[in-house]
């Protein structure tokens, strides 16, 4: 089967929490499409439905109206898809990157990204030389056995990053991951992604409202508002 044209499709994309008097549009027909290999920014103030928007993509929060596509499956259109495996796209299609590591404080550097190739059934020793492999070429070979107490900020995001690459994912949602770095540490984190981005041929969509960290990127969109306005 050839692969799709884009990795992420999203047409009208509309969510809408509560209903009546009470109803709020967090974002409102939202459309854009993004291919692999490519590095796009979501740009806009707190508030704004950036996130919503993230998350209606990864297949978190479910859309009130419009269609997500991600690499040719359907998988919302008015809402998601009847009898959709949502855990099994979100493991084998995406990879999250998230402004806070999230890292499990009890497992190692080298552990932490094992954890998610062995969630997808490769052996113990498979995901040990995968996850090493990755966090080699993100120049952490020296930290594999690093707690991430014992980490950096650049350093632990580096590994949030190696673990989303764990299962190669078509798509990869970053929110806000330079938040806390600074400025250095940030535009370092935004080079990678956008090497791994090519690399990888995944699609990488990254909401932000640090104009700062915008160097770079292929595609900007411009949220405010809950609208999509350039």
């Amino acid at each position: 089967m050839d692969k799709a044209m884009y990795a992420i499709e999203v047409e009208n994309l509309t969510k809408i929490y509560g209903k009546g008097e009470t109803a709020v549009t967090a974002i409102a027909d939202a459309t854009l499409q993004v291919k692999p290999g490519e590095l796009v920014a979501i740009l806009g103030p707190s508030g704004s439905g950036k996130t919503t928007l993230l998350t209606s993509i990864g297949l978190i929060n479910e859309p009130t109206h419009g269609k997500v596509v991600i690499d040719g499956i359907t998988v919302a259109d008015q809402g998601w898809l009847p009898g959709l495996d949502l855990k099994r796209m979100r493991r084998e299609k995406l990879g999250f990157i998230f402004q806070h590591h999230n890292l499990i404080s009890f497992l190692t550097a080298l552990e932490n990204v094992m954890i998610a190739l062995e969630i997808n059934d490769l052996s113990p020793s498979e995901a040990r030389s995968r996850a090493a492999e990755l966090l080699t070429s993100l120049n952490l070979g020296h930290r594999l056995s690093s707690y991430p107490q014992a980490l950096s900020g650049g350093e632990a995001q580096r590994v949030a990053i190696a673990r989303a690459l764990a299962n190669k994912p078509r798509v990869i949602l970053a929110d806000e991951p330079t938040a806390a770095l600074d400025t250095e540490n940030g535009k370092n984190v935004m080079t990678l992604m956008k090497s791994l981005a090519v690399e990888n041929q995944s699609a990488v969509l990254v909401v932000t409202h640090d104009h700062r960290m915008v160097e770079g990127f292929d595609r900007i969109f411009h949220v405010r508002d809950g609208l999509i306005v350039s």
